[in-house]
């Protein structure tokens, strides 16, 4: 098994001369995390050794042509070992899950890595050496969550290393803060939309027409609400807002002009074929359930 040693300050002078390091140029000025990263963080958490404090991995994701935004999209786990003296980390495993990894997202690329606590680590600044030079030319990102809620609340940091002092170590880093939001995804969105509209914590999945039916609905509040924008503005009850009157503008600039009578026929059509999915699969469900039946008897 390939393992990187990284040794305190004390010891890592030596190790640094003895490899070539690649100095980050580019630093990012914002960070976008999209939510399957921190449950696969806290599942990390969940699943580590009784003898770990805390947890690392690899964030992957993509960035801005000149690297200033960073959208980190997934993340995995590496094992690593610390002692009082140094930390090993698994370069073997960390480079055999990237290179698996992006035979499914060939788009994503090494952004940083993530470490669970409430503080940074004493080696954090060593890592940030090595996961830094991963993400060459760019900056690394690193990700701290906060898995104790000392203050009530699943706590996440964004940072990034800066280089201090002189003579290139490793150690001589400071993290500073990076602006971060959360970014949800459409299928994310309704998952999570899912578990917060359960009131036991279970989750009920919803047939096709439920979910169109609930889509329509919602469909309808949202046109209620823009026509009753828009009738206020028009009769002075309501101050405009150039910048909403442009978005409405351009968001009907781009709504196809059908026929009220051609859209009720591809809806209907539409519905139609969902109602034939629907038929099959509840058919085919049938089947299965009788040739079992037969299966048992024979």
């Amino acid at each position: 098994m390939s393992m990187l040693n990284l040794n305190l300050p004390a010891l890592a002078s030596n190790l640094v001369k003895s490899r070539t390091t690649t100095t980050a140029t580019t630093t990012a000025q914002q960070c976008y995390i999209h939510p399957v990263v921190l449950f696969s963080i806290l599942d990390h958490y969940l699943r580590r050794n009784d003898n770990q404090d805390r947890v690392i991995g690899t964030l992957l994701g993509v960035r801005s042509d000149d690297g200033r935004v960073v959208e980190i999209r997934s993340c995995f786990a590496v094992p690593h070992f610390e002692t009082n003296d140094q930390v090993e980390v698994d370069m073997e495993h960390h480079r055999s899950m990237y290179a698996l990894h992006k035979k499914a997202s060939a788009r994503e690329q090494i952004v940083g890595w993530y470490a669970t606590g409430n503080k940074l680590s004493k080696y954090a600044a060593l890592i940030q050496d090595f996961y830094s030079r991963e993400a060459a030319p760019f900056n690394a990102v690193h990700l701290v969550m906060d898995t104790e809620m000392n203050h009530g609340e699943l706590g996440i940091k964004c940072l990034q290393g800066a280089p201090v002092g002189a003579g290139g170590h490793p150690e001589n880093c400071i993290f500073l803060p990076l602006a971060h939001e959360l970014q949800y995804p459409d299928a994310e969105l309704t998952a999570l939309q899912a578990a917060a509209d359960s009131s036991d914590g279970l989750v009920s999945l919803i047939s096709d027409m439920e979910q169109l039916e609930k889509t329509i609905v919602e469909l309808c509040s949202m046109l209620e609400r823009v026509s009753a924008y828009v009738a206020g503005v028009c009769s002075g009850k309501t101050k405009p807002n150039n910048v909403v009157g442009k978005y409405l503008m351009d968001m009907l600039a781009v709504v196809p002009k059908v026929d009220t009578k051609q859209f009720s026929t591809l809806f209907q059509s539409h519905l139609q074929d969902i109602l034939m999915v629907a038929y099959l699969t509840n058919l085919t469900r049938a089947q299965l359930n009788i040739a079992d039946r037969l299966q048992r008897v024979v």
